[in-house]
């Protein structure tokens, strides 16, 4: 057995930092979470034929400063843990910026292996790297790769084998100057530190001095549970910032950002880095220049969502209709050998058209989400984010919210689980439970089976357009929400907005494909056990209590005395045979509707009725809501199975999309108001408790009352307003 080594592989977000991670890994590589906290912990190994390394991906970061949960995880990590090499991936399209995290690492004193990633796009934009150059005056192995192809990790990990062996765990901090300013207060600061051993255990004194200068709420907060040495730094550390401030207008994370850039040109401007053409003009930029422009911006942005619908609803009619077509077959089929009774009616209405409902869905939500996926990995919706930057600014949100939007669903397809994880890299806690609260607005994968399956069956002719509109609405509603918990009790000033532009990369097919399953087979397993159960819980409700005996014996009296009527009249055979038809479809239509009524379910949304009647809620409406909240896929399912019961006719039955249009309680004023409800209402239970983990179970509550308060006035607003227009 060759020798065991603890390696971490850190970088900037988007400079294919995971990417290498799994290409070294493979399928060694778990998920788990760090204790006490929410972040993911992802480990896995590396063996070759003469050594072996654990290896441990840090969240992305850009600094070690402890600005969000990510970075200061990521710096616990390499002071707790001690890594043998910490594998610092950089994205070699933005050397400059990359190499800030890098200088922080060696400032540190970890042993350091650079990995010089996308060195194929460097190529393309006609970019000279001399890696080799870079290693001397850096004075660390420097790796050229291309991670995504799996290009240079035998080379990475031999380098870390030889910085390992080499090192043998000691670690050698270098100490950059940050001019004639600060260097004097860092000195201080360091022979007080090494004076009282003060957190040497754990810090490098010079690092640590540095910390209380950036003020690192973290370190500091460590520090004043140290000892007394902490209020001294501290006041050293008010002492140089007001001097700083009176003589460079500035603050001294400031100035110590500068001199880390001023050490990093430093070292690129030694010909590190040459083009073959200084004229020649990024293609990004180029397409940027368009994609992001003041006007043409917005306008292409939303020309995209609107193709997105059309090509859902036009091209994913075709496939939606094959697997409907084979719901009903097997429905019929199971119908036509089942023998009447409780058994046949939960396999058929429960299950088949239950779980039948969703899956129906499985072709739009297959095309939507690969849209979306095509659109995330070519860097798109990055600059979806900057151009409304602006926009969530002015209701008081951060720019950076427009991702956990996007991830909820701000495009149909999303998750507002995901979502809601998403908002911790927001910095301001305000900001961040505001974002919180109002990204399960977006129509996330669950709502747009419901909506789909409604909009379907008000206005085939228009789907695309309504489909489109009821997305810039949920857009619309959270921020109208983000903005007044703003106002009352999230108040406070909104953060500045920084964020990278990756470069546009034609995604692979492979990865596309990959992702997209991913997703898809997330809803598939939903549909087949969490929609499953409580389809056939839904089905209990409706159908339990039956109707009384005198009930059903009166129906059969009318269907009795209609067949002896029927003898008499006078029509031809084939036209008293439809009408007879008819007629006794008639009256099992409103057998079901009445043992529906009278069923657990229908008792409750009877109970709930006058609170319900006033948003003009359908009775079907009011039990597919109560389940939606366990999952919102169960709207379209139960609105199934309560359409399905009083069908007795399955030969002649209707879709579900026509036998909903065929309900006269579904005025205009009716759609629209639980068009709205069903935006807003709840999250759903895992959303839930994700919101209870990210914050407290105050805010989840909040989440729940809240939103279904603001979903029932908007709901009553537009059914009385519409009602009385109309």
């Amino acid at each position: 057995m060759g020798k065991e080594y603890f390696v971490a592989v850190s970088g900037q977000p988007n400079c294919g930092k995971s990417t290498m991670f799994n290409a070294l890994t493979g399928s060694t590589a778990r998920v788990g979470n760090y204790p006490g906290i929410t972040v993911d912990r992802t480990e896995g190994r590396y063996c070759s034929t003469d050594f072996c390394a654990n290896l441990v991906d840090l969240p992305g970061t850009y600094s070690l400063t402890s600005y969000s949960m990510e970075e200061v995880v990521a710096r616990d990590v390499i002071v707790d843990e001690k890594p043998d090499v910490v594998i610092n991936m950089l994205d070699a399209t933005s050397l400059e910026r990359s190499l800030y995290l890098a200088v922080q690492f060696m400032e540190i004193g970890v042993p350091v292996v650079l990995g010089l990633n996308m060195m194929d796009e460097v190529r393309k934009k006609g970019i000279r790297i001399d890696s080799a150059k870079l290693s001397e005056l850096m004075g660390v192995p420097v790796i050229e790769c291309i991670a995504r192809r799996g290009v240079g990790k035998a080379e990475l990990m031999e380098a870390v084998k030889e910085v390992a062996d080499r090192t043998k765990g000691k670690w050698s901090p270098v100490n950059i100057s940050y001019g004639h300013d600060l260097d004097p207060v860092i000195e201080e600061m360091t022979a007080l530190i090494n004076e009282n051993n003060f957190m040497t255990d754990r810090y490098d004194p010079h690092w640590l001095a540095v910390k209380y200068l950036e003020e690192d709420e973290s370190v500091i907060r460590n520090g004043r549970k140290s000892g007394p040495l902490s209020e001294e730094l501290e006041a050293r550390v008010r002492k140089v910032s007001e001097h700083i401030q009176k003589t460079l207008n500035t603050y001294p994370e400031a100035v110590l950002a500068d001199y880390r850039y001023g050490f990093i040109n430093s070292i690129l401007k030694q010909g590190v880095i040459s083009r073959e053409d200084d004229l020649r003009f990024d293609f990004s930029d180029k397409v940027d220049l368009v994609l992001t422009h003041k006007f043409l911006g917005p306008l292409i942005m939303l020309s995209t969502m609107y193709g997105m619908f059309y090509v859902t609803f036009n091209l994913g009619a075709i496939p939606q209709g094959w697997v409907e077509s084979g719901f009903e077959w097997l429905s019929n089929t199971i119908a036509s050998i089942l023998p009447d009774g409780l058994l046949k009616s939960m396999i058929v209405s429960g299950v088949i058209d239950g779980v039948g409902a969703v899956m129906g869905f499985t072709p739009l939500i297959l095309i939507m989400f690969s849209m979306l996926v095509f659109l995330e990995d070519l860097g798109y919706m990055a600059r979806v984010s900057y151009m409304v930057d602006r926009v969530f600014r002015s209701f008081g949100l951060h720019g950076m919210s427009i991702m956990p939007f996007i991830m909820s669903g701000g495009l149909p397809g999303g998750c507002a689980v995901p979502g809601v994880m998403t908002c911790r890299t927001l910095r301001s806690p305000k900001e961040r439970i505001a974002t919180i609260l109002t990204a399960p607005f977006m129509i996330c994968g669950a709502k747009t089976t419901a909506y789909i399956m409604l909009v379907g069956a008000f206005y085939p002719e228009n789907a695309t357009t309504v489909m489109f509109c009821l997305v810039l609405l949920s857009w619309l509603l959270a921020l109208c929400f983000g903005r007044l918990l703003r106002w009352t009790a999230l108040r406070g000033e909104s953060t500045p907005f920084v964020m990278e532009l990756p470069p546009y990369r034609i995604p692979t097919l492979h990865g596309v494909a990959i992702h997209t399953w991913d997703r898809v087979w997330e809803y598939v397993k939903k549909a087949g056990t969490v929609i499953l159960a409580i389809s056939i819980l839904m089905w209990a409700l409706m159908t339990f209590p039956h109707l009384p005996e005198e009930r059903v014996a009166a129906y059969e009296a009318q269907r009795t005395q209609v067949m002896e009527q029927s003898r008499t009249w006078a029509a031809a055979p084939e036209a008293n045979e439809a009408r007879l038809n008819e007629i006794l479809a008639r009256i099992s239509y409103e057998e079901g509707e009445e043992a529906l009524k009278q069923s657990y379910a229908g008792r409750l949304s009877e109970a709930i009725s006058p609170v319900t009647d006033l948003a003009g809620f359908p009775w079907q409406a009011n039990i597919a809501f109560i389940g939606a909240f366990a999952a919102k896929e169960v709207f379209v399912s139960t609105m199934s199975t309560a359409y399905s019961l009083g069908d007795e006719d399955p030969e002649n039955a209707l879709s579900l999309k026509e036998k909903i249009a065929a309900d006269k309680a579904w005025t205009t004023p009716t759609i629209w108001s639980v068009f709205i409800f069903l935006m807003v209402y709840v999250p759903c239970m895992v959303t839930v408790a994700v919101i209870a983990r990210e914050t407290n179970w105050k805010w989840a509550l909040f989440s729940v009352f809240g939103s279904l308060g603001f979903g029932y006035s908007l709901a009553v607003i537009i059914y009385q307003v519409g009602t009385a227009l109309g």
